[in-house]
C-alpha cells in the first residue's frame, strides 16, 4: 500500500456548476452568458428572465451549491481527506477562470473536477469539459502554468445518489391523501435535449436510441421504483418525461413533456402523481419554475393531485458518495484497482471520456477526457 495521502494525486477538487443571478439586475446579462453566440435578441432573453423575477431575480442554484460547497468540506474533515474544495462557474461568479487561476496561485498542479451534472451528454459533460479547455488556455495565455484537471466519473447511478432520491420519492408519497398513495403514477424528469443530442450521448458504442442520456435515466428510474415497491409493498407505474425544452419547434426534442404527460394520466383516470426530478441534483431553476409552478398549475387546473420529490443537493450521503469517488479516481491514478459502486444494470461509468463522447456541433477543444 502506497504511504501517499488518500488524495494523491490529487490535491484539490472544484466544484464546476452553471450558475445563476443572484438580484435583478443580474438576469438579462447572466442569460447573455448562457446563450451567446446563438443571436437571440435581448427582447426575447428578457421574456425569459420573467421566470427569476417570480423568485426576485434570484436563482436558487448558488445558495444550493454553497450549501453543497459546505456539506463537502465537513465530510471531508470529518473522515480525514486533506482536500481543499473550490467552486466555480460556467456562467456567473465565480467565474471557472477566475476559481482556476485561484488554484494556480494557491499552487494546486492535479484538480479533481465535480462537475453538477451526473449524466452523460453534450451540456452536462462535454460542454463543462470545453470550458474547462477554454480557461485552461486562457491561463496560458496569461503566462500562469495552469493545473492538470480531470474530471470524476458520472454518478447518476452512485448508492449516495440514488438512495435519497428514493428516500425523497417516499416522502413525495406520504404526502398524498392515504386513499390515493397505492393508485399514484411515478413521474421520473429531467431535462429535454435534442433528440440529435440525446442520440450521440455518451460513447460512441452507445450511440442512437437515445444513446447514454436516456439508457441511465431510464436505469436510475427503474431502480428507484423497485426499491419503492420494495418498501411499500405497492406497484407504482412509471414513465421518464422531460421538462425545461427551449429550443426552436421544428427541431425534435425529447418527449414526453411533463405538462403533457400530466393531462394524459388525468385522461386515463389516474388518481394521483410524483415528479421525482432525477435529472438534477439540486431544486434550481428548472425545478422551481418548470415543476413547482408551471407543471403544479398545470395539474391544478386538472384537478389532479400531485408532490413532487426533493432533490439529492446537500444531502449528507451524497457529500460521501463524492468523497467515495475522488478516493476511488485517486486510486485508480496510483495503479490501483478500487471497488467501484454502482447500482443498477449499466454499471460505473468510464473515468475519462473517450473520443466521440457527446460531441459537440461545432469541434471545440476538451479538457479532462481523452486526446482528440
Amino acid at each position: 500500500m502506497s504511504d501517499q495521502p488518500a488524495p494523491a494525486p490529487y490535491d484539490a477538487l472544484l466544484l464546476l456548476s452553471f450558475g445563476g443571478p443572484e438580484g435583478p439586475d443580474d438576469v438579462v446579462p447572466f442569460l447573455e452568458n448562457v446563450t451567446r453566440g446563438r443571436g437571440i435578441p435581448r427582447e426575447r432573453l428578457k421574456e425569459v428572465g420573467q421566470h427569476y423575477s417570480l423568485f426576485g431575480g434570484v436563482s436558487p442554484i448558488n445558495a444550493q451549491n454553497r450549501e453543497l460547497l459546505q456539506a463537502l468540506r465537513k465530510d471531508f474533515a470529518e473522515h480525514g481527506l486533506d482536500l481543499p474544495v473550490y467552486w466555480g462557474n460556467r456562467n456567473w461568479a465565480p467565474y471557472l477562470t477566475d476559481t482556476l487561476r485561484e488554484l494556480a496561485a494557491d499552487g494546486h498542479r492535479r484538480v479533481l473536477t465535480l462537475a453538477t451534472s451526473a449524466y452523460a451528454s453534450y451540456s452536462g459533460c462535454r460542454q463543462y469539459r470545453e470550458n474547462l479547455a477554454e480557461a485552461l488556455a486562457a491561463l496560458e495565455a496569461e503566462g500562469i502554468e495552469p493545473p492538470r484537471v480531470d474530471k470524476l466519473r458520472h454518478y447518476f447511478n452512485h448508492p449516495g445518489f440514488v438512495r435519497p432520491m428514493v428516500d425523497a420519492t417516499l416522502a413525495a408519497l406520504a404526502e398524498l391523501p392515504e386513499g390515493l398513495r397505492a393508485g399514484a403514477h411515478l413521474a421520473f424528469t429531467t431535462h429535454s435535449i435534442p433528440t440529435s443530442a440525446a442520440d450521440t450521448s455518451g460513447p460512441v458504442p452507445a450511440h442512437g436510441d437515445g444513446g447514454a442520456y436516456v439508457a441511465e435515466h431510464l436505469d436510475v428510474a427503474r431502480v428507484i421504483a423497485d426499491a419503492v415497491r420494495e418498501e411499500t409493498g405497492a406497484d407504482h407505474p412509471w414513465q421518464l418525461v422531460y421538462q425545461s425544452r427551449s429550443g426552436a419547434p421544428h427541431i425534435p426534442w425529447l418527449e414526453p413533456d411533463i405538462c403533457d404527460h400530466l393531462e394524459a394520466l388525468h385522461a386515463e383516470g389516474v388518481p394521483a402523481a410524483v415528479m421525482v426530478p432525477i435529472g438534477f441534483v439540486s431544486d434550481h431553476m428548472e425545478v422551481k419554475y418548470d415543476l413547482d409552478t408551471e407543471a403544479a398549475a398545470k395539474a391544478r387546473e386538472l384537478g389532479l393531485p400531485v408532490t413532487r420529490a426533493a432533490t439529492v443537493g446537500a444531502d449528507p450521503r451524497f457529500a460521501a458518495a463524492v468523497r467515495d469517488l475522488v478516493l476511488e479516481r485517486a486510486a485508480t491514478e496510483r495503479g490501483a484497482a478500487p471497488e467501484r459502486c454502482a447500482l443498477g444494470a449499466l454499471g460505473p461509468s468510464h473515468d475519462v471520456c473517450p473520443v466521440g463522447c457527446c460531441p459537440a456541433r461545432t469541434p471545440r477543444p476538451a479538457a479532462a477526457g481523452a486526446a482528440e
